[in-house]
C-alpha cells in the first residue's frame, strides 16, 4: 500500500492534493490539528495524525512508513512579524526534513510561490533568476529561506526533494483570498493600477496538485525547483471582471499609475508599523506586486522535464471557483 503524508491537508492546496492522491488509489495521511475541519479528510478515508509542523514528535509519528511527502502547510500573509512565518515555514519544514533524514523516502514535495521572485515586472521569467536575499514581507522571505533550507538538505543529507512555485493559485474551496476580494467589489473599492493590463500569475488548484503527483514520480525532479501556472497570459482587469460578472457585481472602473501606487504603498505601510496595527492597509507591497506588476513566468522547464501540461484553465477554473464560492 502507498501513503503519502500531505501535511496542510486540511487546507486550500492540501486538500486537492489529497483528491487526487485517493483518487489515484493512494492512502492519504494528514498532519491536522484537532481543533481542524477534518470533515473532508475523512470521507477520503484519509489517515489523520493529530498536531502540527512545531510538534515534532506528532512529526515523527506522522511521516513513520510514508512513501512521499507533499508539504503544502504554510502561514500566509503580507503583514506581521517574519519571525511568525520563519517558525512555520522556515522551522517547520526544518523539523519534517529531520524527521524524514535517513528514511527511505520516495519524494518530497516542498510547495513553494512564485513570490520568491524580486517584486518586480517579469516576462517570461525562469527558475535560472537567481533569488534576492531580502524581501517586501514576512511571507515570501520565509518561503525564500525554507526554499534554501530544502536545497541544503538534498546537498547534505540527500534528500529527495522538489521545488515547486506556483503562482496566484484560486479554485474551489479557497476560504481566504476570493471572499475578501468579492467584499471589495461589493464595496467598490478595488482600484486598478496602470489599467490592469499586467499579467497575473494564474495557478488553478487543481494544476497544481497535478504538478505535485508527477513530481513524486517522476526521478529526473530530485534537487529541481519548478515555476508551475496555467500556462495562460491573464490580465489583472481580466481576473476581476470575471469574478464581478461571475457574481453580478459592477466591475472596477477606477485605475491610478503604478509610481502612485508605490508611493500610497510605502506611505501606508509606514503608518501601519508606527502605529502597531495588526492588520494591514489596504494597499501593502505585497498588494501592489498581485495587482500592479506584470507577473510573467515560464513553465517550459516543469513541461519539459515533469511532463506537466496545465488541464484546466483559466475561465474553466473561475467557473468552477465562482460555483463554489456560490454555494457557500
Amino acid at each position: 500500500m502507498t501513503t503519502y503524508l500531505i501535511t496542510g491537508a486540511t487546507g486550500f492546496v492540501g486538500s486537492h492534493v489529497a483528491d487526487l492522491a485517493h483518487a489515484r488509489g493512494i492512502t492519504v495521511r494528514a498532519l491536522a490539528r484537532p481543533t481542524a475541519d477534518l470533515a473532508h479528510l475523512k470521507s477520503l478515508n484519509a489517515e489523520i495524525v493529530p498536531g502540527d509542523l512545531t510538534d515534532a514528535t506528532a512529526v515523527a509519528k506522522a511521516v513513520d512508513g510514508v512513501d512521499a511527502v507533499i508539504h503544502a502547510a504554510a502561514k500566509v500573509g503580507d503583514w506581521g512579524p517574519v519571525e511568525d512565518y520563519r517558525r512555520v515555514n522556515v522551522e517547520g519544514l526544518r523539523t519534517l526534513l529531520d524527521a524524514v533524514k535517513g528514511k527511505p523516502l520516495k519524494r518530497f514535495v516542498h510547495v513553494s510561490s512564485l513570490g520568491v521572485y524580486e517584486a518586480r515586472h517579469h516576462e517570461g521569467t525562469d527558475e535560472g533568476e537567481p533569488l534576492p536575499d531580502n524581501h517586501i514581507d514576512g511571507y515570501t522571505q520565509s518561503k525564500v529561506e525554507s526554499e534554501k533550507l530544502a536545497l541544503e538538505y538534498v546537498r547534505q543529507f540527500q534528500l529527495p526533494i522538489t521545488i515547486l512555485r506556483p503562482g496566484f493559485v484560486y479554485g474551489p474551496r479557497d476560504r481566504s483570498v476570493l471572499p475578501r476580494l468579492v467584499d471589495r467589489l461589493k464595496e467598490k473599492s478595488i482600484v486598478y493600477i496602470a489599467g490592469g493590463r499586467y499579467a497575473l500569475n494564474t495557478t488553478y488548484v487543481g494544476n497544481i496538485a497535478e504538478a505535485c503527483l508527477l513530481a513524486v514520480d517522476n526521478e529526473k525532479a530530485v534537487g529541481e525547483v519548478f515555476n508551475i501556472t496555467d500556462g495562460e497570459f491573464v490580465t489583472k482587469r481580466q481576473f476581476f471582471e470575471t469574478v464581478a460578472d461571475g457574481l453580478g457585481l459592477p466591475r472596477p472602473k477606477r485605475s491610478i499609475p503604478l509610481w502612485l501606487a508605490r508611493r500610497l504603498a510605502t506611505w501606508r505601510e509606514r503608518v501601519f508599523r508606527r502605529k502597531n496595527k495588526p492588520h494591514p492597509p489596504r494597499i501593502t507591497q505585497a498588494t501592489l506586486k498581485f495587482a500592479g506588476l506584470n507577473l510573467d513566468f515560464s513553465i517550459a522547464k516543469a513541461r519539459a522535464v515533469l511532463g506537466y501540461t496545465p488541464r484546466t484553465h483559466f475561465a474553466e477554473g473561475m467557473a468552477a471557483a465562482l460555483a463554489d464560492f456560490k454555494k457557500g
